[in-house]
């Protein structure tokens, strides 16, 4: 099993790098909008999980070994594939997701992708009690998010900007996401126009 990896970017793009080893160029995907906005001659380390299935064998990276742990344990829950587990790394931190669970909060689950209802429900039942030393203080509360990342308080707050103009929660999520692999600026007022303008180029191909 690869547990790691470090080298050089070769190539970048939304969720995926890939990883100079050796002479090879290793592709691995990585949480969108986080790693992938390496470019090319960063070094880069990372701990990975390869996933093997029947027709491919596909490596999974993230910056540190919380994600990783989080992602084992998603992959674990039944009806999330190791694809789901990699939108929710890329929506919530580590400790979100193990605050989310220990509040019994499906619904920051349900904000990603391809995670409906009953699905972030189980996600929240399956994990219960195995998350707690990555979000929770010693008295079992939640830990405060003074760590929480700046783009990513500003991109769920261009989603609720969003949903209050009418949009659909999910649809605005992923506008806002596609938006920030696009290389849209960091800041919300940047961010929503770019949101914005691709949610009205679909509504507007839509009618067509």
């Amino acid at each position: 099993m690869i547990a790691s990896i470090r080298g050089p970017v070769l190539a970048a793009g939304a969720g995926w790098v890939v990883v100079g080893v050796g002479g090879l160029g290793m592709r691995v995907e990585v949480p969108s909008g986080r790693v992938s906005q390496a470019v090319p001659g960063d070094e880069i380390d990372l701990c990975t999980s390869l996933v093997v299935r029947e027709d491919s064998l596909t490596l999974f990276g993230f910056v540190t070994q919380a994600e990783l742990e989080v992602f084992g344990h998603l992959i674990g829950v039944s009806g999330v594939g190791p694809r789901s587990a990699l939108g929710v790394l890329s929506a919530l931190a580590p400790a979100e997701v193990a605050r989310a669970v220990a509040a019994e909060d499906e619904k920051p689950f349900r904000k990603v992708s391809g995670i409906g209802p009953k699905t972030a429900k189980l996600i929240v039942v399956s994990l219960a009690g195995k998350l707690s030393e990555l979000g929770l203080d010693e008295a079992g509360g939640a830990a405060p998010a003074a760590a929480e990342d700046p783009a990513l308080a500003a991109a769920e707050a261009v989603r609720d900007g969003l949903v209050g103009l009418g949009w659909g929660e999910s649809d605005a999520w992923q506008a806002v996401q596609d938006a920030r692999d696009a290389g849209a600026p960091a800041d919300s007022a940047g961010l929503l126009r770019a949101a914005l303008a691709l949610l009205q180029a679909a509504r507007g191909g839509a009618r067509r």
